[in-house]
């Protein structure tokens, strides 16, 4: 199992894993799949009938070092299920890298219908003290990072659509609660996480009309990146007791969108915690105050109080007061 054999060039690659799940036949990309969340993705994924393009660079923590040897292990696993895929480790944030990512997809598996944008970093600063290295690696991995893998792939499946094909193609993007709300000490990493929430929206509203969808999810679970944020929860996890924190909880959610049966949910970014699911609600305009004419500076200040008295409290951002 795993495999692809050709056959003749009508009818292209025989796909020989075709497990039966939600996703049996489909052909997904995962990035940052080597660990955590990514890693949960791919397997379930596979579990649930596609093959899956395993892409990690293989870094530490921070971003540095790399190596193929977590993508590798993911691919082994995913084998031992009986289920195909294939590592990459080509760097998200690459024009080329995507490009590349997605063509391996083709030439291995005859065919892409998702991309599983997944993979980033921290470098956790205060925003006073945040340098410009760190700014630009992190908006770099996360925010161009879920431009170049999917910018190849809405191409290819826009053409595709143009020839008369009938697309069902999906993009999951990764945002987070630091996107929704920010978070102290991750000014950059909360600003590019905003950034692919808006994103998400504008994929799904200019690719719907080739078949293709666009969602993301803002998901709390332990990873590298978080781990000793949960060091407390995961001690007081009993033997036998639901892990709310477990990585693998995410999957299922990636899974269903990734699959034919989400063809009607667009634009959409899910909250998803342990067994809680919920649809996070985004700007929308607020009470208005319209006096017909140009502003005085010094009227502003009462309708402002006017405003914030008519309107919802914004939620606090992680980590303040």
């Amino acid at each position: 199992m795993g495999t692809v054999v050709d056959s003749d060039a009508a009818s292209g690659p025989v796909h020989a894993w075709r497990m039966a799940g939600v996703c049996e036949g489909r052909v997904v990309i995962v990035t940052g799949a080597g660990r955590g969340i990514g890693r949960e993705h791919a397997l379930e994924l596979a579990r649930q009938g596609a093959a899956v393009v395993v892409n990690d660079l293989g870094v530490a923590l921070d971003g540095t070092g790399g190596g193929l040897t977590p993508a590798e292990s993911v691919v082994a696993e995913i084998e031992e299920l009986g289920g195909a895929a294939v590592a990459n480790a080509d760097d998200v944030a690459s024009w080329e890298g995507g490009a590349r990512m997605v063509q391996q997809a083709l030439d291995v598996f005859g065919r892409l219908d998702a991309v599983v944008n997944n993979a980033g970093f921290v470098r956790d600063r205060m925003f006073v003290s945040c340098s410009e290295e760190e700014w630009d690696a992190v908006v770099r991995v996360h925010l161009k990072g879920h431009f170049c893998v999917s910018r190849h792939a809405a191409a290819w499946w826009r053409d595709r659509s143009k020839a008369g094909d009938d697309v069902d193609a999906r993009i999951v993007n990764t945002s987070s609660g630091a996107g929704i709300l920010g978070s102290v000490g991750q000014s950059a990493y909360s600003a590019a996480k905003a950034g692919i929430a808006t994103l998400t929206l504008v994929q799904a509203a200019e690719l719907g009309r080739y078949g293709v969808t666009a969602n993301a999810l803002a998901p709390a679970a332990r990873t590298r990146m978080t781990e000793g944020v949960f060091t407390e929860m995961m001690a007081a996890v009993g033997e036998g007791e639901f892990d709310a924190m477990d990585p693998a909880n995410v999957a299922p959610v990636v899974a269903w969108l990734c699959s034919s049966s989400s063809s009607g949910v667009t634009g959409q970014l899910f909250e998803v915690e342990g067994g809680k699911l919920s649809i996070a609600e985004g700007w929308h305009h607020g009470a208005s105050v319209d006096i017909g004419r140009r502003w005085d500076p010094a009227e502003i200040g009462d309708a402002v109080a006017e405003l914030l008295a008519s309107g919802r409290p914004a939620e606090p951002v992680y980590g303040a007061g």
